[in-house]
C-alpha cells in the first residue's frame, strides 16, 4: 500500500509485520499501517511506500520472510530509500541482519517515536526525560551500533590482563550517564511533589487530559483554557505537559492540564521515563479521557489508553468514577452514527460528547466536571489539638483545605475530603484516640 509522501529529505518505507493467524489483534492492519506512516512524516520523513506485512511466523535472524526481504530489498534500491522503518519491536541482531541486506538504515517502532520525542522535547524535563529513554534503549544495542569498539585497551602489569573492551567501557559510561539523568529528573519529581502541595494548599481540583496521540487533546486544551498549545494534525504534536486555571459554571476553579498522548505500543523505557510528567496523571483528582470517536480504531486505542492507565496504577480511579471519557471530533461523524454516540451518552453520564474544533457540547463538558468535582467531595468541620501536627499534615495531603483558624487551644479547619479520604481519616482518628 503505497502513502503519501512527507517533506522531509529522507526517503524512508514502512513495514508493519503481522502474523496472519494471529486471532487476537484488534487493530486493523490498514490503520496500523496509516498510524506507522503517519509516525515517520511527523518528523518529516518522505514515506516514499507503506505496506503491512502479513507473515505465517517470525524468522529469529530478520522478523521477516525470505521473500519479503528480498522484495524490499528490491524497493529499497530502486526508490533510493536510505531509511527503513519496522512498525514492530526489533532484536539488536535482527535490525542488524536487515541493515546488511537492505544497505540502509533500519529502527523499529520503538527508535521512531524516540526519534519523534526527541524531536518534540521543548523543556529541560522533556530533554532530560528522552535523552534517558534513549539512552536506555541504546545501552542494549552497542553490540549492533558499534562493533568497531570491540578491540581492547591494554592494562598496566601483569596481573591486570588484556583490559576492558572499549565496548564495556562505553556501556560502563552510559551506565554513568543513565544515574546522572535519573538523578536529574529525581529532583523533577520533587519540584513537582511540592507544586502540587502548593496547588493543594490553594485549593484547586487537578484535572488531566489524557488520550491517544491525535485525538485532540491539546485543542479541546485551547478551546477550555484559552491557552496556545500547539494544536496540529500530527501525531505528538505536542509532548511537554501544559497547566492551566479554569472556572467552571459552579465558580469553583480548578487546574487543568495537558499531558503527552499514549500510543499502541509505547516502549516501557519511555513510560518509565516521563514518570515525572504523568505523575500529573497520577495526581489528578479528575481524568479526561479523550477519545477520536471518528476514527475506526477508536474502541482498541480506548484500550490501549486504558492499559497505560493502568499500568501507572491507575486501576482506581475506574472503580471510583474518576474519569469521564470525552468523545471528540462528533463534527466528522455522519448523522446516523452521531445519534448513537448522543444516545449512549444519556444513557451513560460519564460519556460527554463534543468537538473541541467546533466547539460544540463544551458546556455540557464543564457542567459535568462540575458536577463529579462536587458529588466526590464532603466538605466537614474538623478540630485538631495543635500539637497534632501528623493529622494536621494528613488533611493538607489528602483533602482541600478552605478555611483555617488557629487558637492556643485548637485548630479548626474546614476541609473537603473524598468519601474514601473521609473514611480513611475517622479509622485514623479512631485508632489514634
Amino acid at each position: 500500500m503505497s502513502a503519501p509522501t512527507g517533506d522531509g529529505s529522507t526517503r524512508a518505507v514502512v513495514a508493519h509485520p503481522y502474523l496472519k493467524s494471529d486471532r487476537s489483534q484488534v487493530r486493523d492492519v490498514a490503520a496500523r499501517v496509516d498510524e506507522a506512516a503517519g509516525l515517520a512524516r511527523a518528523i518529516d520523513l518522505e514515506v516514499v511506500h507503506a505496506e503491512g506485512v502479513g507473515l505465517a511466523s517470525w524468522r529469529p535472524s530478520t522478523l521477516l520472510g525470505e521473500g519479503v526481504v528480498e522484495r524490499f530489498k528490491q524497493l529499497i534500491a530502486s526508490e533510493n530509500v536510505t531509511l527503513a522503518i519496522i512498525d514492530r519491536a526489533l532484536s539488536p541482531v535482527q535490525q542488524r541482519n536487515l541493515e546488511k541486506a537492505w544497505s540502509c538504515k533500519v529502527i523499529d517502532r520503538t527508535g521512531l517515536i524516540l526519534e519523534i520525542f526527541g524531536a518534540r522535547a521543548r523543556t529541560a524535563e522533556g530533554r532530560l526525560q528522552v535523552e534517558l529513554a534513549q539512552l536506555t534503549y541504546q545501552r542494549g544495542r552497542l553490540v549492533r551500533t558499534w562493533t568497531h569498539l570491540e578491540r581492547q585497551r591494554g592494562g598496566r602489569g601483569f596481573l591486570a590482563g588484556p583490559g576492558e573492551t572499549q565496548l564495556e567501557a562505553d556501556r560502563r559510561i552510559i551506565a554513568v550517564k543513565i544515574e546522572r539523568l535519573k538523578s536529574q529528573l529525581g529532583d523533577v519529581k520533587r519540584t513537582r511533589a511540592l507544586h502540587r502541595r502548593a496547588r493543594q494548599r490553594v485549593p484547586y481540583p487537578v484535572v488531566a487530559l489524557v488520550g491517544y496521540t491525535n485525538a485532540g487533546k491539546s485543542t479541546l486544551f485551547n478551546r477550555l483554557a484559552g491557552a496556545g498549545v500547539l494544536a496540529a494534525d500530527m501525531l505528538f504534536a505536542t509532548l511537554d505537559p501544559t497547566m492551566r486555571a479554569l472556572a467552571l459554571p459552579s465558580g469553583r476553579r480548578i487546574i487543568l492540564s495537558d499531558t503527552v498522548g499514549f500510543i499502541s505500543d509505547l516502549p516501557v523505557d519511555l513510560v518509565a521515563a516521563f514518570r515525572a510528567t504523568l505523575e500529573e496523571v497520577i495526581g489528578a483528582d479528575l481524568i479526561l479521557h479523550v477519545r477520536d470517536v471518528a476514527n475506526p480504531d477508536s474502541e482498541a486505542q480506548r484500550e490501549d489508553v486504558n492499559r497505560i492507565l493502568r499500568d501507572l496504577e491507575l486501576g482506581r480511579r475506574f472503580d471510583e468514577g474518576r474519569v469521564i471519557e470525552v468523545l471528540n471530533k462528533t463534527d466528522l461523524l455522519d448523522p446516523e452514527r452521531r445519534a448513537v454516540i448522543e444516545n449512549r451518552a444519556e444513557r451513560d453520564p460519564i460519556l460527554v460528547p463534543v468537538s473541541a474544533w467546533a466547539g460544540e457540547g463544551l458546556d455540557r463538558l464543564l457542567a459535568a466536571i462540575d458536577g463529579r468535582l462536587a458529588s466526590e467531595q464532603t466538605l466537614r468541620t474538623i478540630e485538631l489539638a495543635p500539637s497534632d501536627g501528623a493529622s494536621l499534615a494528613w488533611l493538607y495531603r489528602h483533602g482541600r483545605v478552605l478555611d483555617r483558624v488557629d487558637t492556643p487551644e485548637r485548630i479548626t479547619l474546614k476541609v473537603t475530603l473524598a468519601p474514601a479520604d473521609l473514611a480513611r481519616f475517622e479509622q485514623r482518628e479512631r485508632t489514634s484516640a
